[in-house]
């Protein structure tokens, strides 16, 4: 029997989940994203069973969870063949069947089944929805639970199941710097975390971050693991999102903890006073865009640019949003703060 539902599917109370997955041993966006953190010992053997190639369209990789309680299995179905294509809607058929399959070898009497690659994989859900109940239709006394297509759950509605990670001087100074952030009146989102480590990184921590010129200044697609890794531990917020404009917060106890990790850490504390000290009057999405944009164009563009008039040109040819969003009179106004506090080389003027 199906039943049809909208949510979060790791709260379903069924004897079996499914997670959509690749065949390349990536979880990084997603539904698979959301398993990935409530439960790493399936990430971990869906990853070797990759490497070995197990995972194949048509095949489910199956995790025992080893619990008393719901649920028992994990079901890993293949429903791209790489995370960077689209979903085939002969993948899903023939996984369909498979499932079917594995549900009757295991004797699963409940099951909740997601949108098979109607979310990131562009599927219609229309068609797929028709082909999930055909495939349960050979099922009857089966309990299945299909999740329909809506909104990602909220972050701190998304299980973790992560052991939790030990602090490290980055990992502490992140945290420092989000706590010193938050205390004005904008909110800290992910576009404010990305400058922050930015400007951290370039007073000389090393942090192993590999900046890229992007749509919003710097970026480092490396970071998203560190905030994925500290999600539900350190900080909520970040769930699976990398979208700029998402909220982070601390949790508590997380800036207590950092402070005494870094108490005796002298560089580092001076590093940090550094940024704070740049940062400070420009504590907005668009000043943290603004002032990290034009330190990028002058110490790692090709040309680097040496004025604020050159920096005026090259910011309008950056982006057409950014030619529109940033004035010329406040790039020069970040220009000479970044210059008086020594951000720049000398060549620059």
């Amino acid at each position: 029997m199906i039943q049809y539902t909208k949510g979060n599917i790791l709260r379903a109370d069924a004897e079996a989940l499914v997670n959509t997955v690749n065949c390349v041993g990536f979880m990084g966006k997603g539904i698979a994203l959301q398993f990935k953190k409530a439960y790493p010992e399936n990430f971990t053997e869906y990853q070797k069973a990759c490497r070995s190639e197990e995972v194949q369209p048509g095949r489910m990789h199956v995790y025992s969870t080893g619990r008393m309680l719901n649920p028992l299995y994990i079901i890993n179905f293949p429903t791209k063949r790489h995370y960077r294509e689209r979903s085939r809607y002969e993948d899903i058929e023939s996984g369909l069947r498979a499932l079917v399959a594995e549900i009757r070898r295991l004797g699963i009497r409940s099951i909740a089944v997601p949108p098979l690659g109607c979310g990131l994989g562009g599927l219609n859900w229309g068609k797929v929805k028709g082909m999930i109940e055909q495939a349960f239709a050979e099922l009857p006394d089966t309990q299945v639970l299909v999740f329909e297509p809506g909104e990602t759950p909220a972050a701190d509605t998304m299980p973790i199941g992560s052991e939790r990670p030990k602090l490290t001087v980055p990992r502490a100074l992140f945290i420092k710097l989000m706590q010193q952030y938050g205390q004005s009146a904008y909110r800290l989102t992910l576009l404010e975390i990305q400058k922050l480590a930015y400007f951290l990184q370039e007073a000389e921590q090393p942090l192993r971050l590999k900046y890229e010129t992007g749509i919003y200044g710097p970026y480092a697609p490396n970071l998203n693991k560190v905030l994925e890794m500290l999600e539900g531990h350190f900080i909520r917020g970040y769930g699976d999102s990398q979208k700029p404009d998402v909220e982070i917060t601390l949790l508590e106890g997380a800036e207590e903890e950092a402070k005494a990790f870094l108490a005796d850490q002298e560089p580092e504390l001076q590093r940090l006073e550094r940024v704070s000290n740049l940062i400070d009057g420009f504590e907005t999405p668009y000043g943290m865009e603004l002032l990290s944009s034009i330190h990028w164009l002058a110490k790692h563009a090709t040309p680097q640019v040496k004025t604020p008039e050159e920096a005026i040109v090259s910011m309008a040819a950056w982006t057409d949003r950014k030619r529109k969003l940033f004035k010329p009179e406040h790039i020069r106004i970040a220009w000479s703060h970044l210059n008086s506090q020594g951000w720049f080389n000398a060549a620059v003027s």
